[in-house]
């Protein structure tokens, strides 16, 4: 047999198997443990040992702990001060008695949970069982090849770390990739505690070229009151960043509206203070760059909104024409569809416009919770009324909030803004299919004052094709687009005052309609 250690050249010898003391049970054991040479214990070489041991012992159990605690199926959290502690201790018992000390390793751990281990028992069991197998079938034990214990090492390791780790890795960036397979490659070639000091190292070499090369996000916002450049420094700006945001800064054309925006930043460097200080101070106002600085919390560092652009003001909506306001809500629902939301100070925009509004807009729009008008068209507080009313139907009453915010405070575009899925428009139809009253249906004795305007809608429509019921999207889409025409036309109609601001150029009328489910909106211009 291969197993025999006597067998030949092919045999399998004793320095490939398995080597335990055999000993006569549990007090043999004990009696054949080296008793401990106290006199070397102050040594150097014992010392370096012990630190060596306390950090490679220590840094194993706390990326085991993480990695069993991702592998518990109750996704409890080992508290790591705790099993720290415990081992701790446990290995200085051990020296003193001989032994030789123990880490928390995540192939024991994860075989204790795919056998069902759930609680710290089954720990304590393992032990018993290894003590147990050790104390009294040490020759079993010495039978089992050394590469038997090296391919289950493999497998369980393949288990863990398999090609869809990688594969993973892969995808979460370069950044995470690199540094895992080098950190993988180190601890192989060297050992553990080595393989983990290159790959901290590496990791941190990582960051450091990442915070270096992106510490900071220059995005262009167009606002109310015109286009600014906005520059956000990243969560730290240390000294590495200086020589990056130095050349951003010089990049930065004259006549330009900057925000330095540190509203996200929890340290800055003094090096990076006097570079912000010194651009503030001389190189803005002899550029005519007009800078507000945001968020900032030195002493040196004053923040600035003197040069604010995100509310409208007097002079803004003065000068404003209504089809830049149209265009600026046009890009403004672009970027809510693209979840790039323009950074505002709405504390500073409260206190801006608590003496008086100037607002570029009138929006008559549904009352449906889905349809908040300000945050649809990426706009802050003091840039347009909003009238809101079940249908987004013009009767008197919001024809005379569309006069008082167009003809009174000065709006230069009216939008009638209906929404697919309209919950009034839908039941005005099926109503009308059924021949049934709003009170007839729901009890409501004053729906029908909505109901009614939408059923005009619907008796006039003889083009839509298919079932005339809610189930019919196409149908439903074509009423609530006829809706929103139709209010267009009530409010000329019934407004001399709006239809002369209309008429004169200085009032733009549009019609759109809001996706429920996209979030765009459809501008109905012809």
């Amino acid at each position: 047999m291969l197993l025999e250690p006597g067998a030949e050249v092919w045999s399998i010898g004793s320095n490939h198997l398995v080597q335990v003391p055999v000993s006569n049970g549990l007090g043999g054991l004990f009696q054949s443990l080296p008793s401990p040479d106290y006199s070397k214990m102050l040594s150097t070489a014992v010392l370096l040992g012990a630190v060596t041991i306390a950090i490679v012992a220590t840094l194993e159990t706390l990326l085991n702990l993480e990695a069993v605690d991702k592998l518990d199926h109750q996704q409890r959290v080992s508290p790591p001060n705790r099993e720290l502690v415990a081992q701790g201790t446990g290995n200085i018992v051990s020296g003193f008695l001989g032994g030789l000390p123990i880490t928390s390793v995540i192939v024991r751990s994860s075989v204790n949970i795919a056998s069902g281990g759930q609680t710290r028992l089954s720990c304590f069991i393992h032990g018993v069982f290894l003590l147990t197998t050790v104390a009294f079938f040490p020759y079993l034990l010495n039978r089992i090849p050394l590469s038997c214990l090296a391919a289950i090492l493999m497998y369980t390791g393949f288990k863990l770390a398999g090609p869809a780790t990688f594969k993973k890795m892969w995808l979460a960036g370069r950044q995470q990739f690199f540094p895992f397979v080098l950190t993988v490659i180190a601890i192989i070639v060297t050992d553990l505690l080595i393989g983990i000091l290159i790959g901290m190292v590496i990791a941190i070499g990582f960051i450091l070229y990442g915070n270096m090369r992106r510490p900071l996000r220059q995005v262009t916002e167009r606002h109310v009151g015109g286009e600014l450049t906005r520059i956000k420094l990243s969560n730290q700006v240390t000294f590495l960043n200086k020589a990056s945001l130095m050349e951003t800064l010089d990049q930065i054309p004259e006549q330009t509206h900057l925000v330095i925006d540190a509203t996200d930043t929890t340290h800055i460097d003094p090096d990076v203070v006097d570079l912000i200080s010194d651009y503030q101070q001389d190189t803005a106002p002899a550029r005519h760059i007009q800078l507000s600085l945001v968020g900032f919390q030195s002493p040196i560092l004053k923040n600035d909104l003197s040069h604010d652009l995100s509310v409208s003001t007097q002079d803004i909506q003065a000068k404003v024409t209504p089809s830049e306001v149209l265009q600026l809500m046009k890009e403004g629902n672009a970027r809510f569809v693209r979840g790039e939301k323009v950074a505002r100070n709405l504390i500073q925009q409260v206190d801006s416009t608590s003496q008086a509004q100037y607002p570029l807009a009138t929006v008559l729009a549904c009352m449906d919770s889905r349809v908040a008008t300000e945050m649809i068209f990426d706009l802050g507080i003091g840039d347009i009324f909003s009238v809101r009313v079940a249908g987004n139907i013009a009767v008197d009453r919001t024809i005379g909030s569309c006069e008082y915010g167009c003809a009174v405070a000065g709006a230069k575009l009216l939008l009638v803004l209906g929404h697919t899925r309209c919950g009034v428009v839908m039941s005005s139809i099926d109503l009308a299919h059924q021949g049934k009253s709003a009170l007839e249906a729901t009890g409501c004795e004053h729906l029908d004052s909505v109901t009614s305007e939408i059923t005009q809608v619907i008796s006039a429509d003889t083009t839509s094709e298919g079932e005339r019921t809610s189930a019919n999207t196409a149908f439903v889409d074509s009423i609530t687009e006829a809706n929103v025409r139709r209010n267009m036309h009530q409010l000329m109609e019934k407004s001399s005052r709006i239809r002369g601001l209309v008429e004169d150029g200085s009032l733009l009328l549009v019609g759109a309609v809001y996706n429920v489910k996209t979030g765009a909106v459809t501008f109905l211009e012809d």
